[in-house]
């Protein structure tokens, strides 16, 4: 009889946590909510961040505002939001370089984009490009790398330490088994610049940021990182296509520190979900050369482990490191 009164009120008492924890989630948010950006203010993930916490005010009816946090690498917004309490009132708005590119490049990380946060929505997606200078004899992937094997050593790639460019380099050598020097720069805009003299022959880069110079002939677009080709770039094939299974997304997501109730989780991935199915929002996203992704949590956490493992192969493989 004791024995039955005990399991009774054990029960009675996880009834009344799941219940609480309904109604916590039925009331969420009762107080603005905090979207850390581990990014300097101005720039397209940071205008991304600002679109979705509006549409999420709108919605949730209360402030959602943007808190950057920029500096070392992304590493001081990263490890903020990492360790702020998983109550639902501070969240991270973050892009595949910190989330996924980062961790494959520095061992000594403060933060486990996969142990530390939990994820929430995956907001966009995008395809980076490949471009030469229009100097460069090359009118395809494949003279690519005939004139890189031909000239071992002499065709130089420019990027940003660091970022999603520097591991497409490492990727692209990796599959085609060419010797092409990486030369660090501290900020795309210089790449960019030394690759439309001459100075450099190649880059990978979101399509959004290559646009203007390819459309006015400054570079040249040999390949799309998509699975499909790029409707702003219709003429231009794929990475596939071109013969080499060279896949490569700019992305960008939502997530929570790691603990924050899945109630709360879910109602956070349902608000942003609606918001990306908008009209507006879309439209919004496209000047970015980017299209929503909407999707469960369950989806964006295995995307991400996947990517942490898919990036962090080709930096062992590759030999990148940065200390």
């Amino acid at each position: 009889m004791i024995g039955k009164q005990i399991v009774l009120a054990a029960v009675a008492i996880i009834a009344m946590d799941l219940n609480a924890a309904e109604a916590v989630a039925q009331s969420y948010p009762t107080r603005p909510i905090k979207m850390i950006l581990p990014f300097p203010p101005g720039g397209p993930i940071d205008t991304m961040g600002r679109l979705v916490a509006q549409q999420m005010s709108a919605s949730l009816g209360q402030n959602v505002y943007i808190e950057n946090r920029a500096g070392g690498g992304s590493s001081i917004g990263m490890r903020a939001a990492a360790t702020a309490d998983p109550d639902g009132y501070t969240l991270l708005f973050a892009s595949s370089g910190p989330l996924a590119i980062t961790p494959a490049l520095y061992k000594n990380l403060d933060y486990d984009p996969n142990k530390n946060f939990a994820p929430v929505a995956t907001v966009s997606s995008g395809p980076m490009v490949l471009v030469v200078p229009p100097t460069l004899p090359v009118k395809s992937v494949q003279e690519l790398v005939a004139y890189a094997k031909a000239n071992p050593g002499k065709l130089n790639y420019g990027a940003t330490i660091g970022t999603p460019p520097h591991l497409a380099w490492g990727l692209f050598t990796m599959l085609t088994g060419t010797d092409i020097v990486y030369v660090p720069y501290k900020g795309a805009a210089a790449a960019f610049t030394d690759l439309v003299a001459g100075q450099i022959q190649m880059n990978f880069d979101a399509t959004g940021s290559l646009l203007p110079l390819i459309r006015e002939g400054k570079l040249k677009a040999l390949a799309v990182s998509s699975t499909s080709r790029n409707p702003d770039l219709p003429d231009v094939p794929t990475m596939v296509e071109s013969g080499i299974d060279f896949r490569m997304s700019f992305w960008t997501a939502v997530l929570a520190p790691v603990g924050t109730p899945p109630d709360i989780v879910g109602k956070l991935n349902a608000t942003i979900n609606a918001g990306l199915g908008s009209a507006e929002m879309k439209a919004s996203l496209a000047k970015f050369q980017v299209e929503a992704k909407p999707g469960s949590p369950q989806d964006f956490a295995a995307f991400l482990a996947a990517e942490t493992k898919k990036w962090a192969d080709v930096a062992k493989a590759a030999n990148i490191k940065v200390e």
